[in-house]
């Protein structure tokens, strides 16, 4: 083998890999392209046999308005298949009874010419068709009138009956025709749509009018095969419907047939009704309905027939495939299928959310990292002599460059000039005074600029630490960036994963609980689980009880306490603006412990703003945050600064943000809304109402005392306010409180009251312990009054006592078991 052949051999392979690979590419999508042609081509056959025996199909002897209406839908929605489609009508009405396919092929031509002419205006939409098709209809029969010269009144009115009726019908044909193909883009039927869909198929039976097979009529096992097949679907209603529709439509062919409004009714009333007990029923109620208003109306021999007609009909129905009922099922509300197709539609929904704040999240992760800190550079002594060379080049180049020494300096003293050089940087780094007296001799001696290459350093030395300075905030900030976008991206993660677990099926827990509901004899509308989490419940109840009983709170919680196994609450009650109408109540976890607030405060001299702002707020993560704020100075200033902190500080809690990035963040903020010095005391403990451990964080305020009984506990830490440093340490202590604990926060000016010659941390763990009372509010007033006797009724600062008193909840109504119900089974956490 040659080289040639070497080199090109590897080369040829890949071509031939990729030659291959593109092969498969156009196989694939060939294939693809025959199935969809397969599809489109099954559903154009579909709509050629619709339009053939709406052809053939003819209204009071006489009148046939099925055609250009049919033929119009079909332009507008497929337009590929209207060529075959108005073929077939003109085929069809070759066998109608009264044929007449010259009149039908006019009313399509001048239906065209119509369409075609909206087009030269651009205006061909599918909302002009009724108008289009009674306009052709219209001009149509008036032109067969006056050739026949049947233009009297009988004549012309039926002419407009039959214009009108075309006009109704593709109204009709634009609602069912995207049903039968099924596509229509929702998944759910309006009651409008679904009649639309029995008129449709009604008409299509009167086509088959006329045909009779070993005695049975055509029409009759039709109407009665797609009776079965709604009332199993949707039940006695929907039967009972379809029956009166296909009854109508038929005794409309045939004014002799009346009867079968009634017959069809009746069938599907009692098919409808026996649905739940299999085909076996449904067929069996269907025959029942028939043969009893059969041998009513009829002689021996209707009845036989009519008899067979329905053992067809049912024998056609029990042949059918469970796919086509599945099918028929999912488009009909009420249905188990419609329901769980929902169910379905609604896990994708969430699936693709979650996927989509799953990719929101890891996007702000990569920029998070990002923002991160920049690796250390390397090489320290290069970083060095890149610096004194920066130094050297500056210093030649403004006062060396003038200078007639230049050449000496640098060229026959090199070495001894770069030396003092370097000396002269080093001293105006340490900032020593370097006056003409302070200067050593060698450097004058050697060089007669020496106070202006000192200058010059200093200058620079200066534009050096400026630019230090920038590179570290510069580097903090990106830093707080990212710690910010990696706060952000755990909570999208964390609602990701809260839109998974949502997506959950509880469809038996929902309906268990409407058992018992019902059971008790309550009128439940309906149940919706939205959380079935340990801890953090939410369940939502429609009813429609009177306002003055309040059953949820003393028979249902209690009962659904039982049922979970923990302590179950009314969280809201939502009612309705019509009467009628049912009520949310929404029910969740009660809470293994409650706080009691109680607050006191004071501005500086009477006046009445105040520079304090507190909070006391549940975060609705089963936390909750007592917070107070007080701002630099007092008055409408340091209340701003306040009132600002702890307003986002909570909206960042809220969302779920981790507590010390929560505080970063409102630093940043405070640091970067006003030039002025701006900044604040922040004291936040955060309660866990389902364990009572607390988390306290402090930044610059004054310590908090925990009261226990006898026992004063003083909880402090030492950090600067914030909007002081850019770069802030945190200290969260964590503190586990007990049932009949209370927590006493405040500002400076309740904790400095005694003044700076006192043990101020001695001194209010003895008033605290000397107040008596109980209520979170009698102590936050007496504190302050204690406060405000020490100095004689002076208010020297700003005063905020904040109250929080910790107890066991304890449920309102005890719960019970109703027998023979069993525990709740709750699902698994998706992780």
């Amino acid at each position: 083998m040659d080289k040639n052949q070497v080199v090109m051999f590897p080369g040829s392979r890949r071509t031939s890999f990729m030659q291959t690979a593109i092969r498969k590419g156009r196989e694939s999508a060939a294939s693809s392209r025959i199935v969809r042609a397969l599809s489109a081509k099954k559903w154009t056959l579909l709509l050629v046999a619709i339009g053939f025996l709406l052809g053939r199909a003819v209204l009071l002897e006489s009148l046939m308005p099925f055609a250009a209406a049919y033929f119009a839908v079909i332009h507008f929605m497929r337009k590929d298949a209207g060529r075959w489609v108005a073929l077939s009508l003109v085929a069809g009405s070759f066998f109608a009874m009264t044929p007449e396919p010259v009149w039908i092929a006019m009313e399509l031509a001048v239906l065209y010419l119509l369409i075609r002419g909206m087009e030269a205006y651009e205006k061909s939409e599918i909302s002009y068709a009724p108008l289009l098709v009674f306009m052709a209809t219209l001009l149509v029969r008036l032109f067969d009138a006056f050739i026949d010269k049947a233009l009297g009144w009988y004549d012309l009115t039926m002419i407009g009956v039959e214009a009108s009726l075309a006009f109704v019908l593709t109204l009709v044909f634009m609602q069912a025709v995207p049903v039968l193909t099924m596509t229509r883009k929702s998944a759910s039927l309006k009651n409008e749509e679904i009649i639309c869909l029995m008129i449709l198929l009604a008409s299509v039976m009167t086509g088959a009018v006329g045909w009779v097979v070993y005695g049975m009529s055509a029409e009759h096992v039709m109407s009665r095969y797609v009776l079965l097949l709604f009332a199993f679907v949707g039940g006695a209603p929907l039967g009972t419907a379809v029956g009166v529709v296909a009854g109508l439509i038929l005794s409309l062919v045939d004014l002799g047939a009346v009867v079968q409004m009634s017959l069809l009714a009746f069938a599907g009333l009692l098919a409808g009704l026996l649905r739940d007990a299999g085909k076996m029923a449904v067929a069996f109620g269907m025959l029942l309905g028939t043969s009893i208003l059969s041998v009513y109306v009829g002689n021996q021999t209707d009845v036989m027939a009519s008899v067979w007609e329905s053992v067809a009909a049912a024998a056609l129905f029990l042949m059918t495939p469970k796919g086509v009922i599945r099918t028929i099922a999912r488009y009909v509300p009420g249905t188990h299928e419609h329901a769980k197709s929902q169910h379905e539609y609604a896990k994708r929904v969430r699936e693709v959310t979650a996927q989509r704040v799953a990719q929101f999240s890891e996007i702000f992760r990569q920029l998070s990292r990002s923002f991160g800190p920049i690796q250390p550079e390397t090489g320290g002594e290069n970083r060095r002599e890149e610096e004194i060379g920066h130094f050297m080049n500056a210093v030649a180049e403004r006062t060396c460059a003038s200078c007639h020494r230049q050449s000496m300096c640098w060229e026959g003293k090199f070495y001894q000039t770069y030396q003092m050089m370097t000396d002269m940087m080093t001293a105006v780094e340490e900032g020593r005074p370097l006056g003409n007296k302070d200067l050593p001799k060698s450097w004058n001696r050697h060089c007669g600029r020496t106070q202006q290459v000192l200058d010059v350093m200093r200058q620079q030395y200066e534009l050096y630490r400026n630019d230090q300075r920038w590179r570290k905030q510069l580097a903090e900030s990106r830093q707080l960036v990212a710690e910010q976008l990696s706060g952000v991206s755990q909570v999208m993660e964390d609602l990701a994963r809260e839109i998974k677990r949502e997506g959950q099926t509880l469809h038996l827990q929902e309906e268990q609980i409407r058992e018992a509901l019902e059971g008790l004899g309550l009128s439940i509308q309906g149940v919706d689980i939205i959380n079935l989490e340990e801890g953090n419940v939410e369940i939502e109840v429609y009813h429609t009880f009177s306002r003055g009983y309040d059953e949820c709170r003393k028979i249902i919680a209690p009962l659904l306490s039982d049922i979970l196994g923990e302590n179950i609450a009314v969280k809201s009650e939502r009612y309705p603006e019509k009467n009628g109408d049912p009520v949310l109540v929404v029910f969740g976890s009660a809470k293994e412990f409650e706080v009691e607030t109680g607050v006191a405060g004071a501005a500086k001299g009477g006046d009445l703003l105040s520079g304090d702002s507190f909070s006391t707020v549940e975060l609705g993560n089963g936390k909750f945050a007592v917070a107070i704020s007080d701002g630099m100075g007092n008055g409408e200033r340091a209340r701003l600064e306040s009132s600002t902190a702890l307003t986002i500080l909570q909206q960042l809690l809220q969302s779920g943000m981790d507590e010390k990035l929560a505080i970063k963040s409102v630093n940043s903020v405070l640091m970067l809304r006003s030039s002025d010095e701006m900044f604040a005391t922040v004291d936040v403990a955060l309660i866990d109402l389902y364990t009572a451990k607390t988390t306290f964080m402090k930044i610059g305020s004054t310590p908090s005392f925990i009261k226990r009984g006898g026992e004063v506990i003083q909880i402090s830490a030492n950090n600067l306010p914030i909007g002081i440093l850019q770069e802030l340490d945190i200290d969260l202590v964590s503190v586990q409180l007990q049932p009949g604990d209370t927590l006493i926060m405040m500002t400076d000016g309740i904790f400095d009251a005694p003044g700076y010659t006192v043990n101020k941390e001695l001194w209010m763990k003895r008033v605290i312990q000397e107040i008596v009372a109980e209520d979170p509010q009698e102590i936050a007033d007496t504190l302050l009054e204690r406060v405000v006797r020490h100095h004689q009724g002076e208010i020297a600062d700003d005063m905020t006592v904040v109250v929080a008193k910790v107890d066991r909840h304890r449920p309102e109504w005890a719960s019970f078991r109703w027998p023979g119900l069993s525990r709740l089974e709750r699902p698994r956490t998706v992780s």
